[in-house]
Formats: C-alpha cells, sequence, structure tokens
C-alpha cells in the first residue's frame, strides 16, 4: 500500500524559511509529478505548487518567487522550499504525488507563521 509521508512543518517568525519533504512508502516506482496543497483555517484546500519528473513546474501567484518545489529523483522524495514566510502562510500543507497514473495525498503537516 502506498503512503506519503510529509514532514517538516513548523512554527517560524515572518521572513523565515522552512523546507517540507515528501516521501512515498509501499512502492519502487517513481513519483512522476509531485503537487503542494494547503489549507488555511476556514478555507478551502488550495494548489499552490507542482513539479513534473520532466522537470516543468508552477505555481501559485499567492507563492511565486518565494517557493521553490523539487524531486529528488535519487531519493523518490518531493520538497518544497518556502522562503520570506508570512503570516497568510500559516496553514495544513499537503503533498500529492502521482505514482502509475494514481494520486495519492499525505496526511498534512502545520506551517505556523507567527511572531
Amino acid at each position: 500500500q502506498v503512503q506519503l509521508v510529509e514532514s517538516g512543518g513548523g512554527l517560524v517568525q515572518p521572513g523565515g524559511s522552512l523546507r517540507l519533504s515528501c516521501v512515498a512508502s509501499g512502492t519502487m516506482f517513481d513519483m512522476n509529478i509531485v503537487a503542494w496543497y494547503r489549507q488555511r483555517q476556514g478555507n478551502q484546500r488550495e494548489w499552490i505548487a507542482t513539479r513534473l519528473r520532466a522537470g516543468a513546474y508552477n505555481y501559485a501567484d499567492s507563492v511565486k518567487g518565494r517557493f521553490a518545489v523539487s524531486i529528488d529523483n535519487a531519493k523518490n522524495e518531493g520538497y518544497l522550499q518556502m522562503n520570506n514566510l508570512q503570516l497568510e502562510d500559516t496553514a495544513v500543507y499537503y503533498c500529492k504525488a502521482t505514482i502509475r497514473g494514481r494520486e495519492y495525498w499525505g496526511q498534512g503537516t502545520q506551517v505556523t507563521v507567527s511572531s
């Protein structure tokens, strides 16, 4: 059974940085697409970034220029580097990976930006 596990969330001050990781277990196949979403309290889950294993990527306007999504092909792990974090970035962050045409979600990791 394929499972995704995110890690790297936590408490950070405005202007700080965090790197989230997304690791797949229970499969020998590659993550072809890694996407990151977040859900702020009281809001719907929103898409923020996508990275294809082949290299293409895209970002929501709210994070463009501050966040970077990547895939380590050797480790089969996805990452979300978050820089210049702001109060409004506080949310639960979710990883979604596409493996052999099927989508899998992680359980989410909390990111709190507070002074």
